[in-house]
């Protein structure tokens, strides 16, 4: 059953900005749109904890009022964006993902949401999270598990841990959202989901209001459906504006693809998506190099585990010790995995955190980025997740080494599921992975 709204609930937020500034669109429309959308499809997609449709439908008519009288506080006043439920505002439930947090209420409002109210975005709502933001494959016990709307005949894992937002998103029932990355937990929905996801560099986007997991690792990002619309929503999150460099091309630019050692275990439909990729960019302009990594992405994913491990044990282990409690028995021993770690070894933990980010840095001084597949596999149906790994050896090792990535759609796999492509690119540099992934959008034809 289709909908006269469905045309305007595909549109990226920036095709949406200009038609609210030339008169064409009006925030109300929008944000009725959205309802609808959400009431015809989150039955079954399960993508939202909580709607709040009185207060977005008043803050919409506030924004049209707003603009018509001229007093818009920005371009992107009046559209609309779906947040993690992660993340605090103040007098709402903020669950964390956890049956047990179901009536937590938040006792301020997140610095990252004031930085969207302050550009006048309308919070439409929380989306679900992997319980304590603690897994890579989406899955949630007690609160549900979003169902991947790329498949709509099997339930595929929508990827985690920022589930809700990826398939919110990706199913056009929000323009764009809030995610949040410790290990690849906006990268990961947004490979499997098909959409476009930033993890930004650490500190670049305040944590303020985040439950947190690991506050070593722990960032904050866009995800949407357009490299655009992710460089706009990740200047209003952290005030760094990429969008002048955004069209500047990647001609001259060099780019270091994966050691061959590290395609291992990927499924050949991802491997030729990334391949096309990188024939692409080389046909426009790149130089793409070959470079010897220091060390393998699994021996730096098992570093980012310990660290998690330990950090997320400090903030909920005597919730996941209790076993009274109604905890996702599939989270319960990852965030274990601290309870038995000493000082001594947490710290050795940072100190080889700090010892690889150098090398890292020293191997890779000569590129402007580093490509790989976001995901070794496109989603996997839910009833075949081996719950014992992880979908985040791709993505794990640039939270490590403190670099920032971006995750592009890049093709289609198994099923028709989409690929992905990680621009990974050194701390504090955004704007060129978001000119690089621009770049190959535009050549794709995708945006």
């Amino acid at each position: 059953m289709t909908s006269r709204y469905d045309d305007l609930c595909a549109l990226p937020v920036y095709r949406l900005r200009d038609a609210l500034a030339r008169g064409e669109l009006t925030s109300v429309a929008l944000v009725e749109s959205l309802l609808e959308r959400i009431a015809r499809e989150d039955g079954k997609l399960h993508a939202f904890v909580s709607v709040y449709a009185g207060d977005a439908r008043a803050a919409a008519a506030a924004a049209d009022a707003a603009r018509g009288a001229g007093h818009a506080v920005g371009p992107l006043h009046g559209i609309p964006v779906a947040v993690k439920d992660i993340v605090d505002i103040e007098g709402r439930i903020t669950t964390g993902g956890s049956k047990v947090w179901q009536k937590r209420v938040s006792p301020h409002t997140a610095t990252l949401v004031w930085c969207m109210l302050g550009a006048g975005l309308i919070v439409l709502g929380k989306t679900h999270s992997v319980e304590f933001a603690m897994g890579s494959f989406g899955t949630n016990r007690h609160m549900g598990t979003p169902w991947n709307p790329r498949d709509r005949a099997t339930h595929r894992a929508p990827g985690g841990s920022s589930s809700g937002t990826g398939v919110a998103v990706a199913a056009g029932m929000a323009p764009w959202g809030i995610g949040t990355d410790t290990g690849g937990s906006v990268r990961i929905p947004s490979s499997w989901c098909g959409i476009t996801g930033l993890k930004t560099t650490i500190g670049r986007v305040s944590c303020d209001g985040v439950l947190p997991l690991s506050t070593t690792l722990d960032t904050p990002g866009p995800m949407a459906r357009s490299v655009e619309d992710a460089a706009l929503l990740y200047h209003v999150l952290s005030g760094d504006d990429a969008l002048p460099r955004l069209r500047a091309g990647v001609r001259g630019l060099r780019l270091a693809r994966m050691p061959a050692a590290e395609r291992k275990g990927c499924e050949p439909e991802v491997l030729a998506a990334y391949d096309v990729s990188l024939d692409l960019l080389a046909g426009l302009g790149a130089t793409i190099v070959d470079v010897p990594l220091p060390r393998a992405f699994a021996e730096m994913g098992a570093v980012v585990g310990r660290i998690i491990g330990a950090e997320g044990y400090s903030f909920v282990g005597e919730l996941v010790d209790d076993p009274t409690l109604p905890l996702d028995d599939d989270v319960r021993p990852r965030i274990q995995v601290g309870r038995g770690m000493s000082a001594k070894d947490y710290l050795t933990a940072l100190r080889e955190k700090d010892r690889i980010t150098r090398e890292f840095e020293a191997a890779l001084a000569e590129v402007d980025a580093l490509l790989t597949p976001t995901t070794a596999s496109v989603a996997p149906p839910v009833a075949a997740i081996d719950q014992s790994g992880t979908a985040a050896g791709f993505t794990r090792p640039f939270n490590l080494i403190e670099w920032c990535a971006l995750a592009l759609p890049n093709g289609t796999g198994a099923g028709g599921m989409p690929t992905s492509l990680q621009i990974a690119c050194r701390g504090r540099d955004e704007a060129t992975a978001l000119r690089i992934g621009w770049a190959c959008e535009q050549a794709r034809g995708s945006a």
